[in-house]
C-alpha cells in the first residue's frame, strides 16, 4: 500500500494513482515486493526539526526516509519537504514536478538499497533516478 499524507502544508499531488503504478512498478522492476509505504509532504520547518529531533543533523533536507522493509518487501515513511522542491527546482532549472519525482523515486531507492554516501554511490542514485524518471514520462503520463 502507498499512501500520501500532508503534515502542515497543502498542494495537491499531479495524480495519486499514476504515481502509486509507478512507484510500485519500479520496486517490481527491482525485484522487490511493495509493502506499506507513506508519504509525508510537510514544510522546511517541519522535516528540518525532525532532522534535528532524529539525526541529530541542524540543517534542511528534501527527504528523511525511514527504514521498515524487512527482507525484500519494501516498507517505510518518506517525510519530504516541499519547500526544498519548490527551491531545488528553481535552483536546478527544472520543473516542480520533475524535482517532486526525483525525491519521492529517491526515497524509494534507499528502501530498496541504493545508498549515496559516497560521490560513486551518489552517482549510481541519480542514474537509477533519471531512468525512472524516464519511465514515468515514457509509460505512465501516456
Amino acid at each position: 500500500m502507498i499512501d500520501f499524507n500532508f503534515e502542515d502544508i497543502e498542494f495537491k499531488l499531479p495524480d495519486n494513482s499514476l504515481l502509486r503504478n509507478w512507484i510500485e512498478y519500479t520496486i517490481r522492476n527491482e525485484n522487490k515486493e511493495l509493502g506499506n509505504i507513506s508519504y509525508i509532504f510537510c514544510s522546511d520547518e517541519y522535516l528540518w526539526n525532525m532532522n534535528k529531533q532524529y539525526l541529530n543533523h541542524d540543517y534542511y533536507t528534501d527527504i528523511i526516509t525511514f527504514d521498515y522493509v524487512k527482507d525484500d518487501i519494501i516498507s517505510g515513511d518518506l517525510f519530504i519537504s516541499y519547500d526544498r522542491i519548490l527551491d531545488n527546482a528553481e535552483k536546478f532549472k527544472v520543473l516542480r514536478e520533475t524535482e517532486l519525482l526525483r525525491v519521492m523515486i529517491h526515497g524509494v531507492l534507499h528502501l530498496i538499497g541504493y545508498d549515496d554516501v559516497t560521490d560513486e554511490l551518489e552517482e549510481e542514485i541519480h542514474k537509477k533516478e533519471d531512468f525512472y524518471i524516464d519511465i514515468f514520462e515514457k509509460k505512465f503520463r501516456k
